[in-house]
């Protein structure tokens, strides 16, 4: 831990020296929130988000806050060790293929806003059971959608990385979402929080973006059920992901051997005990890193991936980072970064990559914080167990 910002109704602990005023004025909204547990959380990649910081943890009595989770509902990691211990850049780009050829991961992976053109076999999707014990569920309508969105990456910063482990190793990562499913459940939650807020003249102010919902009402229930299938979607997104990225592999390098998958969300809210009470543990773009609980924490386009284990701080929650965290908005790193330079960085390290024009400067890696920095502020809440480089990235 850095610094505890004393000054508020409850602490603010943060695991970064400097942050931006912006996110600093949302974590100080969090803990002054009336039923704000114990402290706030900010983990060493913190930067703004809407309504809550992302890299930001919030344990909560009696309500769960959709802000506090985000819009990209269950978005995380994925990652798996292969027994291949090289690839050279010839087999890289043949496994990467070509969407056009209709060959290797491009062409099995949909990016951005592109889907599946045929719906994916429903047994992919999650059990949509629990769903029916919420009446007019909003998940439960965008399920024949979602069968086209199942194993499919998203834009933004999400990413399929082939990487090479220090433990010799080729890995597999994979960083994605719930899709336009998670999406719809976000904003209708939300939507009626802020709504029942003002109905019940709400002591959170309307410009925090803080809207809740009660765990003693159907919203708030309503919302954790629905909350939790699209964590499971995003899920199963990943895996089918994965499971088409090894299956290019195999076309490529023939037979290889997978290690079992790694997984971990980083937005979600769920029932926990800490210091000896049962609250709402909000955590949004933060890792949940109990003592020995393997994760994984990405860097930014180009640097140094990790897989960790958690030493099960209690002061965050027993959360870490889950990346490096933005440095600058989409916006300003297109319009002030230099697309030469940032591409001369990724081929001087032999990453293959897809920057190509300014518009792909949003995802560069100077919009990012230094991953070593991040990693190095967060030592007491994990342990690097395998260093991970990057060998060939393709980007939302």
């Amino acid at each position: 831990m850095k610094r505890v910002v004393g000054t508020e109704k409850k602490p603010i602990k943060m695991w970064l020296e400097d942050i931006e005023a912006s996110a600093l004025t949302q974590a100080r909204n969090l803990a002054n929130l009336p039923f704000v547990f114990k402290h706030v959380a900010l983990m060493p990649d913190a930067h703004c988000g809407y309504g809550m910081p992302i890299g930001g943890v919030l344990a909560t009595h009696g309500v769960v806050i959709p802000n506090a989770v985000g819009v990209d509902i269950g978005c995380g990691m994925c990652a798996v060790k292969t027994s291949l211990k090289e690839i050279d850049p010839e087999n890289l780009k043949m496994i990467l293929g070509s969407e056009k050829q209709g060959k290797g991961i491009r062409s099995r992976i949909p990016v951005g806003f592109k889907h599946h053109e045929r719906s994916q076999d429903k047994s992919f999707l999650p059990d949509p059971e629990p769903l029916a014990q919420v009446k007019n569920s909003v998940a439960a309508r965008h399920l024949q959608a979602a069968t086209k969105q199942i194993g499919t990456l998203g834009g933004g910063n999400h990413f399929v990385e082939i990487q090479q482990g220090d433990d010799g190793h080729i890995w597999l990562m994979v960083h994605s979402g719930s899709r336009n499913i998670g999406l719809k459940v976000a904003k209708h939650y939300n939507g009626l929080a802020v709504k029942l807020n003002h109905r019940w003249h709400s002591n959170v102010p309307a410009k925090w973006e803080l809207a809740f919902l009660p765990l003693d009402s159907h919203e708030g229930w309503d919302y954790l059920t629905e909350m939790q299938y699209c964590v499971d979607f995003a899920l199963a997104n990943r895996k089918l992901m994965m499971q088409r990225i090894q299956d290019s592999i195999c076309e490529v390098m023939g037979e290889v051997d997978f290690a079992p998958l790694i997984n971990i969300a980083h937005n979600y809210a769920a029932q926990e005990v800490h210091f000896g009470e049962n609250v709402i543990v909000h955590r949004k773009g933060a890792t949940r890193a109990r003592i020995g609980e393997l994760g994984i924490i990405p860097g930014s386009q180009g640097s140094k991936s990790y897989i960790v284990t958690g030493k099960g701080s209690p002061e965050s929650f027993n959360s870490c980072s889950h990346g490096a965290g933005r440095i600058m908005g989409r916006k300003q790193a297109q319009r002030t970064l230099d697309l030469e330079t940032e591409k001369k960085r990724l081929d001087d390290l032999g990453v293959i990559h897809g920057l190509r024009a300014v518009r792909d400067l949003d995802e560069a890696a100077s919009a990012y914080k230094d991953i070593s920095t991040v990693m190095e502020n967060q030592q007491d809440l994990v342990d690097i167990t395998v260093e991970l480089r990057p060998l060939a990235v393709m980007k939302g």
